[in-house]
């Protein structure tokens, strides 16, 4: 695990899991993989917030998780693993 504060809006997290199999406390262990990717999401970022996306493997299927920087912590707010063919 990466040495970072990590928050999210708990309905939202419950809501994710029913939809992606998937809740934001295990989303947060796709940071501490060694070859994650980091990239910025250019669609949903505004000049008031940027948005990104961590791609990282949670065991051994890759997850990508949504987030945002608020008040010096990693604010998730989706996460979903691949799937084939998506």
């Amino acid at each position: 695990m990466i040495h970072a504060d990590f928050g999210w809006d708990s309905n939202k997290s419950r809501a994710n899991c029913e939809k992606h199999g998937i809740d934001f406390r295990a989303a947060q262990f796709s940071f501490g993989d060694t070859k994650k990717v980091i990239a910025l999401d250019t669609k949903h970022s505004t000049k008031d917030e940027k948005r990104y996306f961590c791609y990282g493997m949670i065991g051994d299927r890759v997850l990508t998780v949504r987030f945002t920087w608020r008040a010096d912590k990693i604010r998730i707010f989706g996460a979903g693993f691949w799937r084939e063919g998506r």
